[in-house]
C-alpha cells in the first residue's frame, strides 16, 4: 500500500520530546477554501499538524455525471481542497505551480460538443494549458487522463454518452487515477503529491471508499429531500434522452434500468440523473427547516457508515476541532454523523472545539420562516454527534457544549443571529471579529488577519502579551 504523506501527515514534537497535538477542521468544498490561508498560518504558529476532514456525498455539477458513468464517491471537494493547498512562494517565480493550479481546476466549456474537443486536445497534448509543465509532470498527469478516456470509450453505449460539459480537469484525473490503481487513498496521493501540498497537512476523506454514498434530510413538516444537489442547490436534471410527459417513478425507473450506467437496477432514479447545471446564487427556501441528516443505499433505505479510520486517528490526536463556514447540512453535518466521530468530538480531552459561523444565511439554513441562529447551529452540530453515537431522542442543551465549546462570529446585515447570553449560559463563549466587505458582494467576509488572532486567542498562544493585545485590536468579546 502507498503511504501517503498527506494521508499521514508527519507528526511534530515538543522540545521535551512530547507529541504537539493537531488540528481538525470540518469543511466542504468552496466556501471553507477562503480560510486555508488562515488555517495554514494558525497550524505554523502551533508547530503542529493540520487535517482537513471533506465529506463525499456531492453529487452535482460535472461530479454527478462522473458518479452516473463510473460511480465512486464525490470528489470535487476533495480536488478543490488539494490544489487549494499548491504552496505560493511570493520569493521564486513558480509558474509551474501556477500551470498546474490552473490545469487542475480549469473547467470545459458549457457547450456539450466543445467541450469534447478541447478535453481531446487536452488528452493529446495539444492544449495551451500544458505550457510551463515539465515533461516529466506532464506526462504523469497525461497518462492518467488517457486511463479515463479509455474507460470512458469502453462505456459507450447507444444509451449512453459521457457528458464533457463544464466537466473539472482535476475531478477527471482523481477519478482516473481512483479506477488505475483501485484505490481512493492512492489517488489522494497522487495528486497531492503533483501539487506539492506539504506533508504536515492531510487532506480526508469522510469515508474512503470505491462506491457511491448518498444523503437524504428529513423536514419537519414531513418531507425528505434525497441528495446533496437537491438539498443544496436543486436544479433541473439533465435529460438522458429525449422525453415528452414526464413520466411516473415507476416509467422513470425502467427508462434508467434501460441505460447502463454504473448505478444498480432499480435504484432511486433522482440518484441517477445529471445534474451538470446548477446555481447557487437562484435558490428557493426550503419549505419547512431540516431537522435530520442521514446516508441511504440506492434505494433509499438508511444505512449507518463509519468513518474513515485516519479521520478517527486524527480525531484522537487533535488538540482543536474546527468546524469551518460552508453549508451546515451538507459539507459540515456529512462527516459528523458517521460512527465514531461523535464520541471522539465528545471527548473532553478535546479542549476547543470552535465553530466560525458563516458570514450569511443559505437555502439549508435560511428558511424565510425561521433563520438560523448561532444556537441553531450548534444544536444540529450536536445532533448530528448523537446520531454518529446511535442516540436516539432529544438532546439536552447542556450537552451542546460537548460538540461546541467556542463560536467565532460577524455582526452585520444578513449574518446569523447570535444571543451572547443564551450562549454564555450553555457554557459556550462567543467571540466577535470585524469582517470585511468586498465590492459586488452583498455579504462580509472574515478579515483573515482578525480570524487569525481569534483562533490563536481561543486556542492559548505562547505569548500572553500578543494575545491580549491581539484580542484588544480585534475582537469584541
Amino acid at each position: 500500500m502507498l503511504l501517503n504523506p498527506s494521508l499521514t501527515p508527519q507528526s511534530t514534537m515538543n522540545p521535551n520530546g512530547s507529541r504537539v497535538k493537531g488540528i481538525v477542521v470540518f469543511s466542504g468544498g468552496s466556501a471553507a477554501n477562503n480560510l486555508v490561508d488562515v488555517f495554514k498560518t494558525v497550524q505554523g504558529n502551533k508547530k503542529c499538524t493540520l487535517s482537513y476532514v471533506i465529506p463525499i456525498s456531492d453529487n452535482g455539477g460535472s461530479s454527478s455525471e462522473l458518479i452516473r458513468v463510473f460511480g465512486g464517491p464525490g470528489i470535487g471537494d476533495v480536488r478543490s481542497r488539494l490544489v487549494r493547498m499548491i504552496p505560493d512562494d511570493p520569493d521564486h517565480d513558480d509558474s509551474e505551480k501556477a500551470a498546474i493550479k490552473a490545469f487542475f481546476n480549469h473547467r470545459l466549456p458549457k457547450d456539450r460538443i466543445e467541450a469534447k474537443q478541447e478535453w481531446l486536445k487536452i488528452v493529446e497534448a495539444d492544449h495551451p494549458l500544458w505550457a510551463n509543465i515539465s515533461s516529466a509532470k506532464k506526462e504523469l498527469i497525461r497518462s492518467f487522463l488517457n486511463t479515463i478516456n479509455l474507460e470512458i470509450v469502453k462505456r459507450l453505449r447507444p444509451s449512453s454518452t459521457f457528458d464533457f460539459s463544464s466537466a473539472s480537469i482535476g475531478n477527471l484525473f482523481l477519478t482516473g487515477a481512483r479506477l488505475f490503481t483501485g484505490s481512493f487513498e492512492s489517488a489522494i496521493y497522487l495528486l497531492s503529491s503533483i501539487c506539492s501540498v506539504p506533508s504536515s497537512v492531510s487532506v480526508l476523506p469522510a469515508i474512503n471508499t470505491n462506491f457511491t454514498h448518498h444523503i437524504t434530510v428529513g423536514l419537519a413538516n414531513g418531507t425528505k429531500i434525497t441528495g446533496q444537489n437537491s438539498i443544496s442547490h436543486p436544479s433541473a436534471p439533465t435529460a438522458l434522452q429525449n422525453q415528452g410527459t414526464p413520466p411516473s417513478e415507476h416509467e422513470e425507473t425502467e427508462e434508467h434500468d434501460r441505460i447502463e450506467d454504473a448505478n444498480l437496477p432499480g435504484s432511486l432514479p433522482t440518484l441517477r440523473k445529471q445534474y451538470i447545471t446548477f446555481s447557487k446564487s437562484d435558490e428557493d427556501d426550503l419549505p419547512a427547516r431540516i431537522e435530520r441528516l442521514w446516508y441511504i443505499n440506492p434505494y433509499g433505505q438508511e444505512i449507518r457508515l463509519a468513518a474513515n479510520s485516519k479521520v478517527l486517528d486524527a480525531l484522537r490526536e487533535c488538540q482543536c476541532i474546527i468546524y469551518s463556514i460552508g453549508s451546515l447540512w451538507t459539507s459540515i453535518i456529512p462527516s459528523i454523523v458517521l460512527k465514531g466521530v461523535g464520541e471522539l468530538i465528545a471527548s473532553p480531552v478535546i479542549r476547543h472545539k470552535i465553530l466560525i459561523l458563516n458570514s450569511t444565511l443559505d437555502r439549508e439554513t435560511g428558511p424565510s420562516t425561521e433563520p438560523y441562529s448561532a444556537t441553531d447551529f450548534i444544536a444540529a452540530i450536536s445532533r448530528a454527534g448523537y446520531e454518529s453515537r446511535g442516540i436516539v431522542g432529544p438532546i439536552p442543551q447542556y450537552d451542546y457544549r460537548s460538540y461546541v465549546t467556542h463560536v467565532i462570529h460577524l455582526q452585520g446585515p444578513g449574518t446569523p443571529a447570535v444571543y451572547k447570553e443564551e450562549l454564555a449560559a450553555l457554557g459556550i463563549e462567543s467571540i466577535r471579529v470585524y469582517g470585511r466587505r468586498v465590492e459586488g458582494e452583498s455579504f462580509q467576509r472574515y478579515d483573515e488577519k482578525a480570524l487569525v488572532q481569534a483562533l490563536e486567542v481561543t486556542m492559548g498562544r505562547r505569548d500572553p502579551r500578543a494575545a491580549a493585545q491581539s484580542r484588544r485590536n480585534t475582537l469584541d468579546n
